[in-house]
This record gives C-alpha cells, structure tokens and sequence, in this order.
C-alpha cells in the first residue's frame, strides 16, 4: 500500500507542475468571472422583486408581455413561459429571491462538460506519454507490478477530475458571492421542469445537477484512459477521445431506430435526460443507464488492464 501511494503522489506531483494542468485552472477561472460579467444583467432584473410592492411588480410585468406577444407571436414561446412562472409566484404567494452565489453555483453546472474534456486530455495522455517521452522503461524497472502503476495512474486521472469539478463548484460560489452575494444557507427558486414548476431547494438541484454530472465524468475519463492505455501516441490518443466524446450525441442518433441503440454508451452518459424527465428511448430510467454504464466501465478497466500489463516495451 505505502508503495501505491507513493506512486499516486508521483502521478499527482508530475500532473500538477506542467503548465498545461496549471493553464487549464486559468481558463476555467477566466470562463467563471466572465460567466459572472454576463449574469449581472439577470441579477438587475430580479432585484426589482425586492421591495413590499413585488406583486404588482410581476402583475405590471405580465401585462408586459402579453402586451408584446399581441403585438409579435415571436415572442409567444419565451413570454408565455415567464407569464407561467410569474403567476406560480403570485398564486403560491412566493416573493422571488434575488440572484445569488448559490444559483450563479448551479447555472454553471455546464461548465462540467469543460471539465470532462479536460480530464479527456490528461486521461489520455497520462499513458501515452510514459512511451512517447521514454520514460515507461524507468517506471517497470522498479520493483512494483505494472497492475500498481496501472491503478496509481487510474486514480490520479480520478482525483483531477474531482478536483477540477469541485474547484469549478467552490470557485463559482466565490466568484457569485463577490457579484451577487449569499441569500442564506439553503435558498429556494422557483424552476421550470416535467411536471411543471416547482419551488426547489437551490442546494439540492446544486448536489443532483453535480452528482449526475459526476458519473459522466468519472465514464468518459475511464474511457479516455483506456485509450492512453491501447495507443502509444498521446496525440492520437487525445485526438480519438475527444472526437468520440463529441460525436456521441450523432452516433446514438444514427442508429436510432434501432432498438439496441440504447445500450450505446453515449446514450447514457447525459444524465440530464432523466432531470428533465425525456429519455432519449423508451424503457430507458437512470437505474437502466447505471447498468449499463457499470458494465462500460468494467470492460474499460479490462481492456486497459491487458493492454498495459501484457504489451512489450522493448524498443522503447
């Protein structure tokens, strides 16, 4: 054990002192502020609910908009909707609250498809690279099994992923708590999903929409991985990865009317299906997506296992 950890610190100190690692933190931080820039707009509008006179603030601005629908149907589809959700407001009796950290937190659950490509990069090279810089042969001629250095790598594809996710989670929050500020420990909004709109906690869609998020990313870095681990070119590597990972939605599609189309791996990593409750095919569910991506995610190990373990360095 105390040799695996060893390793795992390696892989971790390595990974951490490339300016590629230390670039890719910039671009998220540099995305986050400008992110925060563009919601202050959105900030302005809510704070006009503030004040005791919020009721016929929304009433005044439904009229608004009906007033624009009448006068352009091409706003009919976002007016409506605004109408809908101002009216949930009134009829439930629900001052609305004023943007904050904790939604600024939750609209940039997007930027998790930033982090899967990221993690994309570092899975995919992290093999690779032992070969195309030479330096694999100085790795087995310890006295550690390849099966050791095959995990250590593994999981430090593992924890840059977590890290990164929660650095965007806790760096967003700071950055929207110097914008927007905090309303509480446990804010509600009301939100627009399935069933129609609902009054949600704001920290549990925060932990639903990361956690699923999560899943994908822990998928496609494990099969980023397994990539690094079949080819020896980190480019080549890097370059099939990522082309998949953003083809995925087209492959599924191309096969669509097929019924096994849903084992396809890429129709279960978006896990959004299941939050706004449209499967991409019916008899599809989230149990249903686990499964499948369990056994994705064995068979991936697998093939990394052998290929590491077996291949012959020689010549490297």
């Amino acid at each position: 054990m105390s040799n695996f950890l060893q390793l795992l610190m390696n892989e971790q100190i390595k990974l951490y002192l490339r300016k590629s690692t230390w670039i890719m933190y910039i671009l998220i931080s540099v995305l986050v502020v400008g992110l925060a820039f563009l919601s202050n707009y959105g900030a302005e509008q809510m704070e006009t609910y503030q004040d005791e006179n919020w009721r016929q603030t929304l009433q005044d601005e439904n009229a608004e908009l009906q007033k624009e629908m009448e006068q352009d149907d091409m706003t009919q589809g976002w007016n409506t909707q605004q109408i809908e959700e101002n009216n949930y407001y009134l009829d439930h009796d629900i001052q609305p609250r004023s943007y904050d950290a904790w939604q600024f937190v939750m609209e940039n659950k997007f930027l998790l498809s930033l982090v899967s490509l990221l993690t994309i990069i570092v899975a995919a090279g992290i093999i690779a690279n032992e070969f195309k810089w030479g330096t694999i042969k100085l790795l087995l001629i310890r006295p550690i099994t390849r099966t050791k250095i095959l995990a250590s790598k593994y999981v430090s594809v593992l924890l840059f992923a977590l890290f990164t996710l929660l650095y965007v989670l806790i760096f967003s929050w700071f950055v929207g708590a110097l914008f927007f500020g905090i309303n509480g420990m446990d804010p509600h909004i009301v939100l627009s999903q399935d069933e129609g709109f609902v009054y949600v906690s704001v920290i549990q869609q925060i932990i639903e929409g990361y956690g699923l998020q999560l899943i994908t990313l822990v998928m496609m870095a494990t099969f980023a991985f397994m990539i690094s681990a079949i080819f020896r070119q980190s480019s080549l590597a890097i370059g099939i990865a990522i082309f998949l990972m953003l083809s995925g939605n087209a492959i599924v599609s191309f096969f669509a009317e097929y019924s096994w189309a849903k084992y396809i791996l890429f129709a279960n990593t978006n896990m959004d299906q299941y939050v706004n409750g449209s499967p991409m095919f019916e008899g599809m569910s989230l149990g249903f997506s686990l499964t499948v991506l369990a056994v994705y995610y064995v068979i991936f190990l697998a093939i990394s296992w052998v290929f590491f373990t077996k291949r012959d360095v020689a010549g490297h």
